[in-house]
C-alpha cells in the first residue's frame, strides 16, 4: 500500500474531474437547495477530516493520516515502540516493587506477647528465655523452674517496668544481673529458694517483695540506694534479728510499709526508717515491747504485733509512735491493757482479742481528767478474753463512738 500525503488527499478529495463535474451540473439542473445543503455539509465534513490528518501528521513531514493508522498498527503488532512510549508502557506493565515489612519484635517460643507485655508463666522453662522483646514493660516468669539468674538473662530490657519471678527455684542471682532493668519499678521475687537479700538492685525500685523465702540475712548494702522504695515484703523467711545487719535500713528515705510477719524476730528490729507508715511484725517470737523500739517513728499509724508472745508493752514504748491510728495488739498474752494507749490522741481501733486480760481500769483506753481524745474509738476488740461486760467500767464508752465499737464477744474456754 503506497503511503497517501496530505496534499494527494486532498486532490482526491476535492479536486478530482468527476467530483468538480458532478458538483457543476448539480448547480446547472437547477438542483433544489435541500440537495445544496447536503453538498455543503458534505464539503464541510470532509474539510474538518483533512484538518484532523493534518494536525496529527504534523511532527514530520510527508506523512498522511492514513499513514499513522497503518504505521501504528505494524508496530503494535512488531513489539516496537518508539523509546518514550516503551519507556511508559513499561513502567505501567511492570508490578510495583515489594515494599520491606517492619520487622516484628520476637517473642520467646511458648509465650504470649502483645502491648509491652510478655507472658511466659507456667511453662516449665529451667532459665529466662532469650528474644524478649526490648520495649517489654511487664515481663511475667512466674510458676516455672528457674533456679538461677544470670548476669545477661535481661540484656537491653532497659523500659522493663514490673518483673513478676514468683514460685520458681531461684536459689542465686547473679550480682550483675538486674543492672540493665534501670526503669524497673516493681519486682516480685516470692516463693523462691533464696538466701539472702539480692545486691545490686536497681534504685528505680519502688516495691520489693522477697516473702516466703530462705532468707536469713539482710546484707548493710543490699537496699542501698534506693531511695524511691515504698513497700518492701519479706514476710515468711527464716530470719532473725542477728541477720539484719546494721544501716540495713538507713537509706530508704521514703520506705512507707515494711511487712517481716512470719519469721523469727524476737523483737522490733533496729533502725526502722523514720519515715514509715505502715510496720507489720505479726507472726513472731517478740515477748516484749520495750521503752525506745518505737522511737522516732512519729509518721507510724499501723502497728502489727498480732500472733507473737508479747507478755508486756513497756511504759512509754508508743509514746514514739504518737500519731498511731490502728494496733494490732490480738493474740498474745498479755493480762492488761498497755498504759499508753490511753496517752494516743488518733488512736481509732485497737485489736487485743485473745489474751489473758481479766480486768479493765477505768482510764484503760482514754483519761477521765478532762484530757479529751482527737479521735474517738471505732473499735475496741476485746473477745476472747476472761472478761464479762458487767466488768466494763462506764467510763470507757466515753472515748468510742458507740456501744458497738467495744466488742466483748464470747468468753474463750
Amino acid at each position: 500500500m503506497f503511503p497517501l500525503t496530505r496534499k494527494a488527499l486532498s486532490e482526491s478529495l476535492f479536486h478530482t474531474p468527476h467530483m468538480c463535474m458532478k458538483i457543476k451540473w448539480k448547480h446547472d439542473q437547477g438542483v433544489p437547495d435541500s440537495i445544496s445543503r447536503t453538498d455543503k455539509m458534505v464539503r464541510i465534513f470532509l474539510q474538518m477530516l483533512f484538518l484532523i490528518g493534518g494536525a496529527l501528521t504534523a511532527r514530520g513531514p510527508h506523512r498522511g493520516f492514513l499513514d499513522l493508522m497503518v504505521e501504528d498498527e505494524a508496530l503494535e503488532g512488531s513489539g516496537f515502540l518508539p523509546p518514550i512510549v516503551e519507556h511508559h508502557r513499561h513502567r505501567i506493565l511492570q508490578p510495583p516493587p515489594e515494599r520491606a515489612m517492619p520487622r516484628q519484635p520476637l517473642c520467646p517460643f511458648g509465650c504470649q506477647c502483645g502491648r509491652r507485655v510478655v507472658q511466659c508463666s507456667d511453662l516449665g522453662l529451667s532459665e529466662v528465655p532469650a528474644d524478649i522483646p526490648k520495649d517489654t514493660t511487664l515481663l511475667d516468669l512466674q510458676g516455672n523452674k528457674i533456679t538461677e539468674i544470670k548476669d545477661d538473662a535481661f540484656k537491653g530490657l532497659h523500659h522493663l517496668q514490673i518483673l513478676i519471678l514468683v514460685n520458681n527455684k531461684i536459689v542465686r542471682i547473679h550480682a550483675r544481673a538486674l543492672v540493665p532493668l534501670v526503669s524497673l519499678q516493681r519486682l516480685h521475687l516470692s516463693r523462691n529458694n533464696l538466701l539472702e537479700v539480692p545486691t545490686s538492685l536497681p534504685s528505680s525500685l519502688v516495691e520489693l517483695r522477697l516473702h516466703e523465702n530462705k532468707i536469713r540475712k539482710v546484707p548493710a548494702t543490699a537496699l542501698s540506694g534506693l531511695a524511691h522504695l515504698y513497700a518492701l515484703e519479706m514476710g515468711d523467711n527464716p530470719l532473725e534479728n542477728k541477720g539484719i545487719e546494721n544501716g540495713a535500713f538507713q537509706d530508704l528515705d521514703r520506705l512507707a510499709y515494711i511487712r517481716i510477719s512470719e519469721a523469727h524476730l524476737e523483737s522490733i528490729p533496729k533502725g526502722l526508717p523514720s519515715h514509715i507508715s505502715e510496720l507489720h511484725l505479726d507472726g513472731n517470737k517478740i515477748t516484749t515491747v520495750n521503752d525506745g523500739d518505737l522511737k522516732g517513728l512519729a509518721h507510724l499509724s499501723k502497728l502489727g504485733l498480732g500472733h507473737n508472745a508479747i507478755t508486756a508493752v513497756a511504759n512509754g514504748s508508743l509514746e514514739g509512735a504518737r500519731n498511731l491510728q490502728e494496733v494490732h495488739l490480738n493474740d498474745n498474752k498479755l493480762t492488761t491493757v498497755p498504759r499508753d494507749l490511753r496517752n494516743l490522741k488518733y488512736t481509732r481501733a485497737v485489736f487485743l482479742h485473745n489474751n489473758d486480760i481479766s480486768a479493765l481500769d477505768a482510764e484503760a483506753f482514754c483519761r477521765t481528767n478532762g484530757r479529751v481524745k482527737k479521735t474517738l474509738y471505732t473499735a475496741i476488740s476485746l473477745y476472747g478474753n476472761p472478761i464479762h461486760y458487767w466488768d466494763v467500767p462506764p467510763s470507757i464508752y466515753r472515748c468510742t463512738a458507740g456501744n458497738g465499737a467495744l466488742q466483748l464477744g464470747n468468753l474463750r474456754k
